[in-house]
C-alpha cells in the first residue's frame, strides 16, 4: 500500500511522482471504458408525477394571505378535498400565509404562485403530534418537518413562491448551540444510544420538551416526487429531504437558508434522484447524498444509487456536492455533470465523508465539467472524519472518475485521508486542471490514484 504525503513537496514534484508511480503500477486504476453511457438508461428511469387538471385553492377553504391569520386548518382542508377528488393542484394564490406543519397526501401538487410565501410558525407546538421521521440518519418520532409525506404517492410542491421556515437566531438555531439550555446534545446523544442499543423506533420519541430540529421538507418512503420551481429559505435544519423515497426529482430551486446543518438537499437511502437547475446557497453541505447512520443505517441497508446531479449552482457551504457522512447504507452510481460552485465560504468543492464507525461503501461516482471559482479543497475525501478510525466498520470508496473539473483557486488540490487497512482505492482524475492552488495536496493511505492530463499551478505563479 502506497502512502504519500504531500506537506512538503511542491505541487508540481508531486504530480510528477504520482505519474510516474502509477503508471509502472501493477494495480492501475480501473473504471468503465465510459460510464456516462448509463446515464440516458438512468434518466428514463426518473420520471416527474403528472396530476389532474383540478384546483384546490387554499383561500377556498378560508385561509388568508394576510400573513397573521392561521392557515394551518385551510392547507389541510384543501389537502384533504384534492386527495379525496382523485388529486390535482392545491394552489396557494399570492399572499402570505401562516402555517403549522404541512403534510401532503397521494396524488396532490401543493402549487405556490408566483408572489405567494407560506411562513411557518415559529412555535414548535405546531408540529405536533410527533411524526416518523429521521434526523441525522437515525429514525425516530419526532416533531413533524415542516412539509412532511409519508408512504404517499405523487407528491409534489412547484410554483415560483417560496416557503420560508422563519427560523433564525431567536428560533430552531439555538438548538444546536451546546451552551443553550435547550441544546439538542443531550437528546442526540440518547437518541444515537438507544440506536445502537437496538431500542424499537416507536420508543424513541421526542417531539414536545425536547431539542431535536425537524428538517424542512421530507419525503418519507414516498413514490413519485417533484420539488419544482419553488424558493425555501430559513430552515430549521435540512432543507430538502427525500428519504427511502423512488423515483424524484428536484429542479429549478433555490436552497437559500444559512443556519446550522442547513444541507441543501440530503437525498437520503433513495433511489434515481434527478436534481437538476437549482441554486443551493446553505449553512452546510449544498448537496449531500446520505444512506442512514451506524447501526441504524445498517439496519435498514438501504442505499442511495441512482442520482444525478446536474446544471446546479452552489455557494456558501461545507461542500458543493457531497456524499456523507451518514452512509452505513452506502451510496452508488452518482453522476454529477456540468455544475458551477464558488464562494469564500465554500469549504470544499466534491466532498466525501466517512469513518470506521459509519462504514459502508462508495462506489462508481462520476464528475465532469465542474467548474470551481473559489473553494477550500477542490476534492475532498475523508475516510478520517470525526470519530477516525475507532469503530469495526471499515469504510471502503473506489471507482471515482473525475474529468474535465476546472479550479480557478484552492487551498488544497486534493485533501485526501484514506484509512490504513481502507485505502482510497481507483481515483482517476483526467483533463483539469487546478489554479492558484496556495497550500498543495494532502494524500494519505491512497491506492491507485491515476492523473492523467492533469495541470496543478501553485498560487503565485
Amino acid at each position: 500500500m502506497r502512502k504519500h504525503s504531500a506537506a512538503a513537496a511542491s505541487v508540481a514534484a508531486l504530480v510528477a511522482a504520482f505519474l510516474s508511480a502509477y503508471a509502472c503500477s501493477e494495480r492501475p486504476a480501473t473504471v468503465p471504458s465510459d460510464p456516462w453511457e448509463r446515464l440516458p438508461g438512468i434518466l428514463a428511469g426518473i420520471t416527474a408525477p403528472v396530476f389532474p387538471d383540478r384546483d384546490f385553492p387554499v383561500t377556498d377553504f378560508g385561509a388568508l394571505g394576510d400573513g397573521t391569520t392561521d392557515a394551518t386548518a385551510a392547507f389541510r382542508a384543501a389537502i384533504g378535498a384534492c386527495a379525496g377528488a382523485g388529486g390535482g393542484r392545491v394552489v396557494v394564490p399570492a399572499g402570505e400565509y401562516l402555517t403549522g406543519a404541512i403534510h401532503l397526501m397521494s396524488n396532490v401538487n401543493l402549487h405556490v404562485e408566483e408572489g405567494a410565501t407560506i411562513r411557518f410558525i415559529q412555535d414548535p407546538a405546531a408540529y405536533l403530534p410527533v411524526v416518523f421521521t429521521r434526523w441525522e440518519g437515525v429514525e425516530l418520532m419526532n416533531y413533524s418537518p415542516l412539509v412532511y409525506a409519508y408512504g404517499e404517492k405523487n407528491v409534489a410542491v412547484t410554483g415560483k413562491g417560496t416557503l420560508d421556515g422563519q427560523a433564525g437566531p431567536q428560533n430552531w438555531w439555538p438548538w444546536k448551540s451546546s451552551d443553550n439550555p435547550q441544546s439538542q446534545k443531550p437528546d442526540r446523544d440518547q437518541l444515537f444510544a438507544q440506536a445502537e442499543a437496538g431500542v424499537p423506533v416507536a420508543e424513541r420519541v421526542y417531539g414536545a420538551g425536547h431539542y431535536l430540529r425537524p428538517s424542512f421538507l421530507q419525503t418519507y418512503r414516498c413514490e413519485n416526487v417533484l420539488i419544482e420551481g419553488i424558493t425555501i429559505k430559513n430552515a430549521p435544519m435540512w432543507l430538502i429531504h427525500p428519504v427511502l423515497s423512488l423515483n424524484v426529482t428536484i429542479r429549478d430551486v433555490k436552497a437559500i437558508s444559512d443556519g446550522p446543518n442547513n444541507d441543501g438537499c440530503n437525498p437520503e437511502s433513495s433511489t434515481d434522484v434527478l436534481i437538476e437547475n437549482s441554486l443551493f446557497d446553505t449553512g452546510d453541505d449544498c448537496i449531500a447524498i446520505k444512506s442512514g447512520r451506524n447501526a441504524d443505517g445498517r439496519r435498514l441497508n438501504a442505499p442511495s444509487e441512482r442520482i444525478v446531479v446536474r446544471g446546479c449552482r452552489m455557494r456558501a457551504g461545507h461542500g458543493g456536492v457531497t456524499i456523507g457522512s451518514e452512509i452505513s447504507g452506502s451510496a452508488r452510481d452518482v453522476f454529477v455533470e456540468q455544475n458551477e460552485m464558488s464562494s469564500p465560504e465554500l469549504d470544499r468543492g466534491i466532498r466525501f465523508k466517512t469513518n470506521a464507525v459509519r462504514g459502508g461503501v462508495i462506489e462508481n461516482v462520476f464528475v465532469r465539467d465542474v467548474e470551481i471559482g473559489e473553494t477550500g479543497s477542490a476534492i475532498d475525501i475523508d475516510m478520517q472524519y470525526e470519530e477516525v478510525a475507532a469503530g469495526d466498520f471499515m469504510p471502503m470508496i473506489r471507482n471515482i472518475l473525475v474529468e474535465r473539473l476546472t479550479v480557478r483557486q484552492a487551498r488544497y488540490a486534493f485533501f485526501i485521508r484514506g484509512l490504513e487497512g481502507a485505502p482510497l482505492r481507483g481515483l482517476v482524475v483526467r483533463d483539469s486542471s487546478f489554479h492558484s492552488v496556495s497550500s498543495g495536496s494532502v494524500l494519505e493511505h491512497v491506492e491507485d490514484l491515476l492523473l492523467q492530463n492533469v495541470v496543478i499551478q501553485p498560487a503565485g505563479e
